[in-house]
């Protein structure tokens, strides 16, 4: 075990634990790399409905170690939407601090996900994988203006939509 002269970190409950934050298992907070994919035209957004959280959200998932977010970004896509042909921007677009429930034996812990533009290739035929229990293909001004839509989702089509 890590103490905090030895870089780690003190969570809420007094322990200690790893202080590299590209890691899951640093309960205190860890970095996820998220995918704003969009289609050819630019004109829609593929959301995950997380089977986990329960929300339309954008593709993405852990760094498990992985320093290059935008890599991170285009596997998750490539993995959570059966995708191929993907390629990824270099340049960061969103970042985002959520908190994630407690679950099982995984205690609640913060999300610090590093957002990046992933576009689709010539084929925009998805498979759900068993992460999600659904996805969808959404109009990216539509979801700006629904207001039952995450609030990071609708900042994101916001931004998007300001590129013009």
């Amino acid at each position: 075990m890590l103490t905090e002269a030895d870089g780690g970190e003190t969570a809420p409950d007094g322990a200690t634990e790893p202080g590299d934050p590209f890691l899951r298992e640093r309960l205190a907070g860890h970095f996820t790399g998220g995918a704003w994919l969009i289609d050819r035209a630019g004109r829609r957004v593929l959301l995950t409905h997380h089977r986990k959280l329960g929300r339309w959200l954008q593709l993405g998932g852990h760094a498990d170690g992985d320093r290059d977010l935008a890599q991170v970004a285009l596997r998750e896509a490539e993995e959570e939407s059966g995708l191929t042909g993907l390629s990824v921007e270099p340049e960061l677009f969103d970042l985002d601090r959520h908190w994630i429930p407690a679950r099982h034996e995984v205690p609640g812990h913060w999300h610090y996900d590093l957002r990046y533009v992933v576009r689709a290739g010539d084929n925009e035929d998805y498979v759900v994988s068993e992460e999600s229990l659904d996805l969808a293909w959404r109009d990216i001004a539509e979801l700006l203006a629904d207001p039952t839509s995450d609030e990071s989702m609708r900042r994101m089509a916001r931004k998007w939509l300001a590129r013009g």
